[in-house]
C-alpha cells in the first residue's frame, strides 16, 4: 500500500510543478524577478549561461531539501515529493533548454504535431521581448490553438 501513496505522491507532486512552473513564470518572473528572466527573452551577453539559470537552484534546493528530510528525519513521503520536483526539473530542462531553445543540439530533428505545437507556442511567447504580453502556459500543457 505504500508504493500506491508514494507512486501517488510522485506524479501528484510533478504535476504540481507544471502549475507552479506557469504561476512562477507568469507572477515571478515576468513580474518582480523580471530582471533575472529578462536575459531569457532579450539576450543581453556572450555567456552561455542565462540570470534566468538562477531559478533552477531554488528547486533544486527544495527537492534536496526534501531529500534530507527524507535520510535524516524519516519522513517517508519527502523522497516522492523530491524525486517529483527533480523529475519535473530534468523534464522541464529536457523539453525547454534541448528541445525548443537548443542549448544542447540534441533533439533537433523530432517533428511531429505535438512538438510542432510546443515550439510554436513557445515562440509566440518569446516574439514579446518585455515583461507583458507574453502568453503564459505550462510545459506540457499547451493550448490546442498551436497544433495546426
Amino acid at each position: 500500500m505504500q508504493t500506491f501513496f508514494w507512486l501517488l505522491i510522485f506524479f501528484a507532486t510533478f504535476f504540481i510543478m507544471e502549475f507552479n512552473a506557469w504561476f512562477t513564470h507568469k507572477y515571478i518572473m515576468h513580474g518582480f524577478l523580471w530582471s533575472l528572466h529578462k536575459d531569457h527573452h532579450h539576450k543581453d551577453h556572450d555567456s552561455w549561461f542565462e540570470r534566468n539559470d538562477a531559478f533552477f537552484i531554488f528547486y533544486a534546493v527544495v527537492s534536496m531539501t526534501c531529500f534530507y528530510l527524507w535520510g535524516e528525519q524519516n519522513m517517508w513521503y519527502c523522497l516522492p515529493i523530491g524525486i517529483g520536483i527533480m523529475a519535473y526539473g530534468l523534464a522541464y530542462f529536457i523539453v525547454h533548454d534541448i528541445f525548443i531553445h537548443q542549448r544542447f543540439k540534441w533533439l533537433r530533428n523530432i517533428d511531429n504535431k505535438y512538438a510542432r505545437g510546443v515550439r510554436r507556442a513557445h515562440k509566440i511567447h518569446h516574439k514579446h521581448l518585455g515583461k507583458d504580453k507574453g502568453e503564459n502556459f505550462g510545459m506540457l500543457i499547451v493550448p490546442r490553438k498551436y497544433f495546426k
